[in-house]
């Protein structure tokens, strides 16, 4: 088993000792995708810890957006909550880039590939190189615009 998700199971045992309702509802719902990403395909396999950060981030990024859908349905206390679930799944994920990290990675990969000035063509060849360094680490979103920013497109 990977130490993040044994690292989750016991943040479980301890949530369901404090009563912490929220907490322990997160991470009983993180849990079940760890799960089902473990049984789906032909043959069942244990997750790394890289595989487990996917999954949370996935689940982190359902949260968000989920969270931005109440908001904008006024509903603020539904938005709340996962906002708040949000919060937690995100203790348990990498420190994100800043907007400054993200453009100095991007302008090295631009530079590297040679792509300055071929336009929209040369972004998969950039997002194909910055990809792997910020997977888990930065919004795959607020990667794209940056590429996009420094390919001038």
């Amino acid at each position: 088993m990977s130490a993040l998700k044994d690292q989750l199971h016991d943040d479980l045992t301890t949530s369901m000792k404090a009563r912490d309702a929220l907490r322990t509802s997160t991470l009983r719902m993180v849990l079940t995708a760890i799960t089902n990403a473990e049984v789906s395909g032909k043959q069942v396999r244990e997750l790394t810890d890289e595989d487990v950060l996917t999954v949370l981030g996935a689940e982190a990024k359902k949260r968000r957006e989920a969270a931005q859908a109440f908001a904008d349905g006024n509903r603020p206390e539904l938005a709340q909550k996962e906002t708040d679930e949000a919060a937690i799944l995100a203790e348990y994920l990498p420190a994100q880039l800043g907007a400054e990290e993200i453009a100095v990675i991007v302008s090295a990969a631009v530079e590297s590939s040679g792509a300055a000035g071929e336009g929209m063509k040369a972004m998969g060849k950039v997002m194909g190189i910055v990809s792997p360094q910020v997977k888990g680490k930065a919004d795959g979103g607020a990667v794209a615009a940056e590429v996009k920013r420094q390919l001038g497109v």
